[in-house]
């Protein structure tokens, strides 16, 4: 199958850089025209959309191994970095994920805007948002890969520090910090790299290829291996965040205005764990070998550790963001078995948690709306007040808690069942009692999901809201809503919409990992 040649030729960049030229166009614009920048914004999203959905149905996905629509031109040759773009089974499912998120979270904010009242700024700060996680998912040069990695931060910085809660400064400061010094040391490791293959070319493609060159000709030492992937572990794992550099998030998530906190744990989150599987494992997969392990270990402490902080949580937010570092735990589980069956149940749980929490944070924000407090104890009768919003919530904890016949069953049961057989000659019996702890972690999700959906769904109203009429979902609402849901079900009913994409790429991947020691 041939790949349409005005896609292969400008496919991907149309789909990157519209959401940009809409908000070149918005800054044109009077603040005073509302209307006009809803439009606008709206307008860039569903374009870069339908040019990604004529993309991915291009897409030869018989051959999802192989990189598609590939772009390489000439970009800053004084570095030897170009521009190389392409996609492939890896890509297709985050951007599909991506390509939805965005005009769905505008859409919410038709009649949800926060306060400072500014939707120009904010409309424009989602578009450069979007323009830079589209950029991660396709770029192919580590260098165009670390410029779009690093174009989301300014976006989420300001969109938490101006529009967040009370301690916003804080939070956004702590995010900003904490997310940029991964970057440093993933620069530095990407350098790195760059130079122990022989400093050619920024390509991960032939870095990777390097790499196994001169590890075939002993010229690359362990040691240097297992220090540069530190680099990027360091790098990815704060994005992701993987205990204990997950510390900014609570904060991040409680004072984000609700369109952040579902753009951040929807999608934001993704690029640290796609970071591992495109550019850490291929490029470096024996030092990956050494550093399994320890991220396996991570992994399930911040599960346990998630789980037990939901428990401890009194604002519904802040456990909704805790209960992010534990399901992020059992995708880096999967990703640390180094088998195509692990990597294929991390790239589902990436998607899964996307719509999952996605919607969490969707109805917290509508929760606080309403009522002006996502204090749980203040909560209650939700089903009794608005009783599709608290079937919505209901649906979706049981989403989250992993309920077979939804999607997030197959983001973390693949996952756990992975750790089973480990491959690349790891510990069968490490990594075993990682599922048994891994799998006591789902049960901890349960208790506290079911505990949230209790203390603010069922019983009576609290006294202080008793008497106030609580508008049910709008319209806005049940349109950024709906095509979440249903995803959330069919992909719980048939996962395999996800695992056969994935599958190609992850399988080329395992095989990597799976030939080391021959």
């Amino acid at each position: 199958m041939e790949n349409n040649d005005f896609l292969t030729d400008w496919g991907i960049s149309l789909m990157v850089f519209l959401p940009l030229a809409g908000a070149l166009i918005m800054m044109l614009l009077p603040k005073a025209e509302e209307a006009a920048h809803k439009v606008v914004a709206v307008g860039a999203s569903l374009a870069s959309a339908a040019v990604g959905i004529a993309l991915l149905a291009d897409f030869d996905y018989d051959n999802a191994e192989k990189l598609q629509f590939v772009v390489d031109r000439s970009w800053i040759d004084v570095i030897s970095s170009r521009y190389l773009v392409g996609i492939d089974g890896l890509s297709v499912p985050l951007i599909a994920l991506t390509l939805l998120i965005t005009p769905l979270v505008i859409i919410y904010s038709w009649n949800h805007f926060p306060a400072p009242h500014n939707p120009k700024a904010f409309l424009i700060l989602i578009l450069v948002l979007h323009t830079g996680m589209l950029g991660t998912f396709v770029a192919q040069d580590l260098i165009l890969f670390f410029v779009f990695f690093e174009v989301v931060l300014l976006p989420m910085y300001f969109m938490i520090g101006v529009w967040g809660g009370e301690q916003r400064q804080y939070a956004a400061i702590k995010f900003f910090l904490y997310t940029l010094f991964g970057s440093a040391l993933m620069i530095v490791s990407f350098l790195a790299v760059f130079f122990v293959t022989g400093g050619d070319s920024f390509s991960m493609v032939e870095l990777a290829r390097g790499v196994a060159e001169r590890n075939a000709a002993g010229d690359l030492a362990m040691s240097t291996q297992v220090l540069i992937f530190g680099g990027m572990f360091m790098g990815f794992g704060i994005k992701v965040p993987m205990f204990p550099f997950h510390t900014w998030l609570p904060d991040a998530h409680t004072q984000a205005p609700t369109q952040g906190s579902v753009i951040l744990a929807a999608v934001l989150l993704k690029l640290g764990t796609y970071g591992f599987i495109r550019v850490a494992l291929p490029i470096l997969p024996e030092a990956a070998v050494e550093w399994a392990p320890y991220i396996g270990l991570l992994a399930v402490i911040g599960i346990i550790y998630g789980a037990l902080g939901c428990l401890a949580q009194t604002d519904m937010k802040r456990l909704i963001a805790f209960s992010s570092v534990a399901h992020m735990g059992f995708v880096m589980l999967g990703i640390a078995t180094l088998t195509d069956f692990g990597l294929n149940a991390a790239v589902f749980g990436m998607v899964a948690h996307g719509l999952i929490t996605g919607m969490l944070f969707f109805v917290a924000g509508s929760i606080k709306e309403r009522f002006h407090t996502l204090e749980i104890k203040r909560l209650g009768g939700l089903l009794l007040q608005a009783p599709k919003l608290g079937w919505i919530l209901g649906f979706t904890t049981m989403a989250s808690l992993g309920l077979p016949g939804l999607a997030g069953f197959w983001g973390e049961f693949p996952a756990i069942l992975s750790a089973y057989n480990p491959g690349a000659d790891l510990s069968e019996e490490l990594f075993r009692v990682y599922m048994v702890v891994a799998a006591i972690g789902t049960v901890l999700a349960a208790g506290y999901l079911l505990w949230l959906f209790q203390r603010t769904a069922f019983g009576t109203p609290n006294d202080e809201f008793a008497d106030e009429h609580i508008h049910d979902v709008h319209g806005s609402e049940w349109l950024a809503w709906l095509p979440m849901l249903l995803l959330v079900l069919v992909l719980g009913v048939y996962p395999d919409l996800i695992f056969q994409v994935t599958d190609p790429a992850m399988d080329a991947l395992g095989h990597t990992f799976a030939t080391l020691g021959d």
